[in-house]
């Protein structure tokens, strides 16, 4: 775990499912995966990025939004008080990064965007690394 020596939360590492985690890596179908792990945020944000690659904008942002919230649920049973970092550098909090971000990208296109925006502060008040990474910086 990173030190912190702002004084403020201390950096929040959720738990690696190494069975879903491996069965992505390995090209098993996302929807396989979060139908045996629906409790993997890392399953849902595929199925979101890929859903949002083919324009299948709305299909995208159910599958963000099911990724964010079993992200936000394993976060608080790690311990997350609804603020402070989650770093991009813990592979197991990557799912929930991206499905952030994929939520974002979503809600941007449906015209939500205050909660776009909503999303994309959080996204960066939690990593930034993770906002450069997934937008491209």
């Amino acid at each position: 775990m990173t030190q912190n020596l702002l004084g403020g939360p201390a950096p929040t590492e959720l738990p690696d499912n190494v069975e879903a985690r491996t069965a992505l890596e390995e090209g098993v179908d996302p929807f396989e995966v979060a139908a045996r792990h629906p409790d993997h945020p890392g399953a849902w944000a595929e199925l979101a990025d890929r859903s949002f690659a083919k324009g299948s904008v709305i299909d995208s942002y159910a599958f963000a939004r099911t990724g964010y919230h079993r992200g936000l649920d394993q976060l608080r049973r790690a311990g997350w008080k609804g603020h402070g970092p989650i770093p991009w550098e813990h592979e197991p909090n990557r799912g929930f990064l991206r499905a952030l971000h994929a939520l974002a990208r979503a809600a941007a296109a449906i015209g939500e965007e205050s909660e776009a925006e909503r999303c994309k502060t959080f996204l960066r008040d939690s990593s930034a690394e993770a906002a450069d990474a997934l937008n491209g910086s």
